[in-house]
């Protein structure tokens, strides 16, 4: 039992309620509603029929799995017969969906990835949801612009992780906090109140396989994590990469370190791999409001105006120190103060490069 901790929905009233938010925490309570359909799903693993691909795939020509198209419907169940959004748009779907019946119609705008890292489903490694809200047009249908807000618009955001136990973190703009789900009462339960992000860090997550298609900044910041003590960082940095950005940026959320999906030269036609709207805004929200820093490079993630709902960006969070670091060496590259990584007569060269 945990008499006297506070649970999701006391804390929502709490933050929400003296304000006369009291609509924004219902809706929340929803969304941990279908994380806990969710978590039931993928707690039952091989027991269930939920691994395994479909022959279908998604606007972002993924092959979708079928865990990704139950989480998806999970959500959209909610949002849609909870009588508190407008809208809401997924990572799965082409479009937005529109309640069309006034009556079950609310005041907010929902965007979420149902199910991050589903590729590990399989292999039963710790995958996650994602979610952003938003407010809503008034008295109006909403258009597809209505939902291309920047990430400071962001009236609430989170994740949850199905791991070892299922845990929702969220923000509603006054830190970052987090609850694990008591299985046996059914209850979302504050175990990690007001995280903070440590300032410094000794690792690193980036997907090293794509190290050829690097832009120079992400490099050098790289060759010199690897470097450890023999370089100018003159510390050993530890490499962490689960393919789950859920997992990846929760271990970052609970101990520190920076997280990278960069711009490459792998495929031209895309400028980053992650969406802006339902991976890289309602995260960055999540990190920020911890103390961290969420980055393209170039610009702060939640300053970028979106001009489509499943835009892709560059994405670099984590700790302070690091994410200044690697802006400092986009900077530096972009004018030419770096010769050695602005040239390439003077860059490192390997069999891969």
């Amino acid at each position: 039992m945990h008499l006297g901790r506070t649970t999701l929905s006391k804390f929502l009233i709490q933050q929400l309620q003296a304000e006369g938010k009291s609509d924004l925490a219902a809706l929340l309570v929803d969304v941990a509603a279908a994380v806990k359909a969710i978590s039931a799903m993928t707690a039952k693993g091989g027991l269930a029929d939920i691994l395994g691909s479909l022959e279908t795939q998604n606007i972002q020509g993924e092959t979708q799995k079928k865990l990704d198209v139950l989480s998806d419907q999970a959500f959209i169940n909610t949002f849609k017969y909870g009588g508190l959004v407008a809208g809401l748009a997924s990572e799965e779907n082409d479009d937005p969906i529109t309640v069309n019946d006034l009556e079950k119609r609310g005041p907010f705008l929902a965007v979420f990835d149902p199910l991050d890292g589903s590729s590990n489903i399989d292999v039963n490694v710790s995958v996650g949801s994602i979610f952003s809200i938003l407010e809503a047009p008034k008295d109006r249908d909403p258009t597809l612009a209505d939902y291309l807000q920047p990430g400071t618009k962001q009236l609430a955001a989170g994740y949850a992780i199905y791991g070892p136990s299922t845990m929702l973190v969220i923000t509603v703009g006054k830190g970052t906090h987090g609850f694990t789900l008591d299985r046996e009462v059914g209850n979302f339960v504050m175990t990690h109140a007001n995280i903070q992000i440590p300032v410094d860090t000794s690792e690193f997550a980036i997907n090293t396989s794509n190290e050829r298609f690097w832009e120079p900044p992400i490099h050098r910041y790289v060759t010199e994590c690897k470097a450890g003590k023999t370089d100018i960082r003159a510390r050993d940095f530890n490499m962490r990469w689960i393919a789950s950005m859920v997992a990846d940026v929760h271990r970052i959320l609970m101990r520190g370190g920076v997280f990278m999906y960069p711009k490459d030269t792998k495929d031209l036609s895309k400028p980053g791999r992650l969406r802006l709207m339902y991976e890289a805004n309602p995260m960055s929200f999540v990190i920020e409001q911890a103390g961290g820093l969420g980055s393209t490079g170039r610009a702060r993630v939640m300053e970028v105006q979106p001009d489509n709902i499943h835009q892709r960006v560059p994405v670099i969070l984590g700790s302070r120190n690091e994410v200044e670091r690697i802006e400092k060496y986009h900077r530096e590259f972009d004018s030419g103060e770096d010769s050695k990584y602005s040239s390439p007569l003077f860059s490192d060269r390997s069999l891969y490069r």
